[in-house]
């Protein structure tokens, strides 16, 4: 039986003092005007805070030889320990600064024509955030954010986001998964908690930048009982149904593994009618699963280059870390036709990108992760999928399958994306980004709204 909690569950609130279980509902107003009591301080006024040089790959993201087939890992990162940003922060735009010229989802809609362009496209002069979205988007992820919501509503208020309600968001949790693929057994509890794992954090980035770029669409947090391949596919079959169940829409996961020899068997869970899956591809050379498969459009990884004084932007081109390539067990669709050159027999991903290197990272908040509240600096292929879930809901085509998505994708003119031809990616750092679709970036990033 399946388990739904609505948005006003806050078990847990860090600083409230609520105790697990009481139902405690909270404006992002509200919200804000604890965090941000007795703040006065303008962005002109704030002491200029140091760059982050190194980047955290959370418990979450480390993933071995024997999980290929077994079990999946996050495909996030991010700068500096996680402790960096706390305290008060701006009333409005980026959180901190100046000088932090980490995106918004307001530079995002900038640099990706989603809204009018402002010059620079600058995080400290970009305002207007994404609109539109219908229907329904559902992230699947491991284990439980009790926080969640309370993540999202600093998140909106921080950023000016409209807001969600109990209806618009909910957060759902999966039964144990089944011995098919795809299936589940027994019923949904309260999955144990991911505080600290980076399953936390990688939950409040999905939702965040999902509800960001299609803030009017119905969003669904489904939990995983775990992140073993079973529980997860569970997961995404739930999600389907309850996508399907809004009319259609998007399912988004920001988790994978290493590709293994019994992984077609697990395609069939991404072919639920009038619902669009997209995975990140991974966070190193070569490629993982299930972005592989050919019932998903697979999300590769990009930088956005910007002036480091100015903080205006300049150019997107490849993340040298971006997961790219040739599959070693999926044949090559048909959509892929016009790419058999590049690909041969085999299926070629990434088919479309966007932001993920963490030098060039969104702002994410996360109650859990350190134990208290903290804004996060994130980057890893797990933030191009759900922004790219989120445009192509906005977009408002809604096709029946990925495969329908796909073939639009790969058949329309390329003035539909902006074509990535500047910097390498791969293994050695052997592929490199050319006109038209490559192993780097796929066929580019968003343009607008075209060509989803």
């Amino acid at each position: 039986m399946t388990r739904m909690r609505s948005t006003t569950l806050m078990p847990n609130l860090p600083g409230t003092g609520a105790k697990s279980g009481i139902e405690k509902s909270i404006t992002a107003t509200g919200v804000l005007a604890v965090l941000l009591a007795g703040c006065a301080a303008t962005l002109t006024a704030q002491t200029p805070l140091p760059l982050p040089t190194s980047v955290t790959l959370p418990k979450s993201s480390v993933s071995g030889p024997q999980d290929a087939g077994v079990r999946a890992h996050t495909y996030l990162q991010f700068l500096g320990s996680g402790s960096e940003f706390t305290g008060k922060p701006n009333f409005y735009g980026p959180p901190f600064g100046p000088g932090l010229f980490y995106e918004t989802p307001a530079s995002i809609a900038c640099i990706y024509g989603l809204q009018p362009a402002v010059a620079g496209c600058n995080p400290y002069s970009a305002f207007a955030n994404p609109n539109g979205g219908r229907k329904a988007i559902a992230i699947v992820d491991a284990y439980d954010n009790p926080n969640i919501v309370f993540d999202m509503q600093i998140f909106i208020g921080q950023f000016g986001v409209p807001a969600v309600n109990p209806t618009s968001f909910i957060v759902v949790y999966a039964p144990p998964g089944g011995t098919a693929p795809g299936s589940c057994s027994g019923p949904a509890t309260r999955p144990p908690p991911a505080a600290g794992t980076g399953w936390d954090i990688e939950a409040s980035l999905d939702v965040q930048y999902a509800h960001a770029m299609a803030p009017l669409a119905n969003l669904y947090l489904v939990e995983a009982q775990s992140n073993l391949d079973n529980d997860l596919y569970c997961a995404v079959s739930l999600a389907s149904s309850i996508v399907a169940a809004n009319g259609g829409g998007e399912v988004s996961m920001s988790w994978g593994g290493p590709e293994d020899p019994t992984e077609i068997a697990n395609d069939g869970v991404f072919t639920k009618p009038n619902v669009v899956y997209f995975a990140s591809t991974g966070d190193g050379p070569g490629t993982q699963y299930p972005s592989v498969s050919p019932n998903v459009v697979a999300v590769g990884g990009t930088t956005l280059s910007r002036n480091h004084t100015t903080g205006n932007f300049r150019f997107e081109n490849t993340w040298q870390s971006g997961g790219g390539g040739i599959s070693l067990y999926e044949s090559r669709p048909g959509y892929q036709s016009s790419i058999a050159a590049l690909v041969g027999t085999q299926r070629g991903v990434p088919d479309i990108s966007a932001v993920a290197n963490p030098f060039t990272g969104v702002w994410v908040f996360n109650s859990s992760f350190v134990g208290f509240p903290a804004w996060f600096i994130v980057g890893g292929t797990s933030v191009a999928s759900p922004v790219m879930a989120g445009i192509t809901n906005a977009a408002g085509n809604f096709y029946a399958s990925s495969r329908m998505e796909l073939s639009k994708l790969y058949t329309d003119p390329a003035t539909d994306f902006t074509d990535i031809t500047y910097g390498v990616c791969g293994p050695f750092q052997g592929d490199v980004a050319a006109s038209g679709w490559d192993l780097c970036t796929g066929r580019g990033s968003p343009n607008g709204y075209l060509g989803k």
